[in-house]
């Protein structure tokens, strides 16, 4: 049988998004064993949940298998996974409301604001920034932070968790007046028809 041209095969098939598919599909364990209180688990598959990302995107290079869908998908899966543990362990009060009201708040903005440039601007990338990418990781810290301490009464643990939600507040507040100045840049008008450059 000749082969198939990777070309044609669905970008379904590919290894990164297979394994930005397993991260999704986590997602509904993470949640079970949070509210079953077996932190143990819900920590291991946390930590299985960070290898697939770091995971697809080395596939992504090394097999050079990037497709556009992959490029969706695994931003739309880490804010899935991180938002729905940002959920459960407010409502397991594991980590003040507070701090994922600010992170639901600054998700939807961004999808507010991808809109607005998309309606005024015709854009459709709107890329992470540095702040960005920085909040992500401590959002990621933050959770296993909060994971970790309820198996082990540590005190450098506990200070780890503070510290992280506090960061997690801050860089949430940061990036998302961030991706606010740059929408905004990107859509006013420029006088003479000059645009604003990109990045």
């Amino acid at each position: 049988m000749a082969e198939i041209p990777y070309s044609r095969w669905s970008p379904l098939r590919s290894a990164p998004n297979l394994l930005t598919l397993l991260r999704i599909c986590l997602a509904p364990f993470l949640v079970t064993a949070i509210l079953e209180d077996r932190y143990a688990l819900a920590l291991g598959l946390f930590i299985a949940a960070g290898l697939t990302d770091a995971l697809d995107g080395a596939a992504a290079r090394l097999l050079r298998q990037r497709t556009m869908l992959g490029q969706y998908l695994d931003p739309v899966a880490d804010k899935l996974l991180l938002s729905t543990l940002f959920l459960v362990l407010t409502h397991k009060n594991l980590i003040p409301a507070r701090v994922t009201v600010l992170v639901f708040g600054r998700d939807l903005g961004i999808l507010v604001v991808a809109a607005i440039l998309y309606a005024a601007a015709g854009r459709r990338e709107f890329g992470p920034s540095l702040l960005g990418k920085a909040n992500t990781t401590v959002q990621i810290l933050a959770v296993a932070a909060v994971l970790l301490h309820q198996l082990t009464t540590a005190p450098g643990i506990a200070d780890l968790r503070w510290l992280a939600l506090n960061a997690t507040m801050l860089l949430t507040v940061l990036s998302g007046l961030q991706y606010s100045w740059t929408a905004a840049r990107r859509v006013a008008p420029q006088p003479n028809g000059i645009h604003p450059p990109k990045g």
